[in-house]
């Protein structure tokens, strides 16, 4: 029993990394959920939600603070799900809302700029330029976003357990690598994690009322 968040950098195969490793956990793999019931429970639209979480700050965010409302409804979107256990979360801010939850296995999949470029190339059928223009972007964007909201960078390894190199391992060996990680004592769910996933839950559920009440 246990829950994983794999943070991944764009174009780096994360999201298959975390397709298969959830199949062969027999864990649910969940990313867009989240969105959508956060969208559901709030009113809000998706694609708020989803600039909320992946464009950099605008002066607005920072006077009207914004974003942060936003996030206040994904986070507890969020650990509503992970309260049932057993689960592979992948995408933005998955490790920044699990920071001081223990037990919790925080995975970062990254891979170097041409790997990255390759990949984006092949899926967008775009110039190597337009590929390296728009990685770049992208990563500056996130930057951005983390250093507003929780003073620090995505690409810190202070906020991972393990950061896996996909050029390397390629996705089946990154999958098994975690897989083993994943069965070690101190990454299974215990009364005390269960415990703190309530806590932060019901403090998630106090700030969104408030910040639904602004918003």
């Amino acid at each position: 029993m246990g829950i994983i968040t794999i943070s991944r950098g764009s174009y780096s195969r994360g999201i298959e990394v975390a397709e298969k490793l959830a199949q062969k956990l027999g864990y649910e793999c969940i990313s867009r959920e989240v969105l959508l019931e956060a969208s559901k429970e709030f009113n809000i639209s998706e694609v708020k939600l989803v600039h909320a979480i992946e464009d950099a700050p605008s002066i607005f965010d920072h006077i009207k603070d914004g974003k942060r409302r936003y996030v206040a409804f994904i986070r507890e979107a969020f650990l509503e799900h992970i309260q049932k256990d057993n689960i592979v979360y992948h995408g933005f801010a998955g490790h920044f809302f699990t920071k001081d939850i223990p037990n919790i296995l925080k995975v970062r999949i990254i891979a170097n700029m041409d790997f990255r470029v390759k990949v984006l190339m092949e899926r967008e059928n775009i110039s190597e330029d337009k590929a390296r223009k728009q990685l770049y972007k992208i990563d500056v964007e996130r930057m951005k976003w983390s250093t507003y909201l929780y003073g620090i960078d995505t690409n810190t390894t202070e906020l991972y357990d393990v950061v896996l190199h996909i050029d390397c391992l390629q996705v089946d060996g990154a999958v098994d690598f975690i897989y083993k990680l994943a069965k070690r004592p101190c990454f299974q769910t215990t009364p005390e994690s269960q415990k703190k996933i309530q806590e932060w839950l019901e403090a998630a559920k106090a700030y969104s009322k408030g910040a639904f009440q602004e918003s």
